[in-house]
């Protein structure tokens, strides 16, 4: 395999943006809700439910009815243990100094690129000759909902190798490859980690359904 290896999945990391749009790191806040106990990683996908505040979104083979708000990328809050502010690569669940607002950073905009590790089924990532070929670019695919990493704080979601379809359900478009981590086996390169964007809503039911929540005119009540 070429240097360098790519060794586990790292969730949805943002890089740039479609068109060539460079990506300069920004961000909108947004509120977690002090009763939500979930954890939420760097570079999980998230979504927006009815009080205004996000959620970590579990959606593997679809997306959220009312689409993607984007994805995690680190949060702030008053500590009820420490009674300080606390800067944290992830959500852990704990109780907040009442009355204070716990600061979502998300990465929500629906013209966001991401570089993310192709995994065979759960972390495992997919360094046979099953992986992603080139062909793969314009094909929808399915997320891994993997559990997140507690010690770094990073998200371990990761896209499904041959789950990649013609399928307007599915919540990705591989719009690229990445050829630093690829590999070759018997003549044929493979692609451990690809680039993704947010597919767009499905209108075919009548209502529509998914893609990232600004493209979605359902919203919600």
């Amino acid at each position: 395999m070429a240097y360098p290896t790519v060794s586990a999945p790292y969730g949805l990391r943002p890089i740039n943006l479609i068109g060539g749009q460079v990506f300069a790191g920004q961000t909108r806040l947004r509120r977690i809700a002090s009763t939500y106990t979930t954890n939420i990683f760097f570079g999980d996908p998230v979504k927006i439910v009815a009080d205004g505040t996000i959620e970590r979104a579990t959606n593997e083979s679809d997306a959220p009815n009312e689409g993607f708000a984007g994805v995690f990328m680190g949060v702030s809050y008053v500590s009820a243990a420490t009674k300080q502010p606390t800067f944290s690569q992830y959500w852990p669940g704990v109780s907040v100094v009442s009355g204070t607002v716990i600061q979502a950073y998300v990465a929500d905009d629906p013209d966001q690129l991401f570089q993310v590790v192709a995994c065979s089924s759960g972390t495992t990532v997919n360094t046979t000759n099953t992986a992603f070929q080139y062909t793969a670019i314009g094909c929808n695919v399915a997320l891994i909902n993997n559990a997140g990493d507690t010690i770094s704080g990073d998200s371990r979601q990761a896209v499904n190798t041959g789950s990649e379809a013609a399928d307007k359900l599915l919540p990705l478009r591989i719009v690229d490859v990445v050829p630093d981590t690829a590999f070759v086996i018997s003549s044929t390169t493979y692609y451990p980690e690809v680039i993704v964007k947010w597919n767009m809503p499905n209108f075919g039911a009548g209502t529509p359904q998914g893609g990232h929540a600004y493209y979605n005119p359902l919203g919600h009540a």
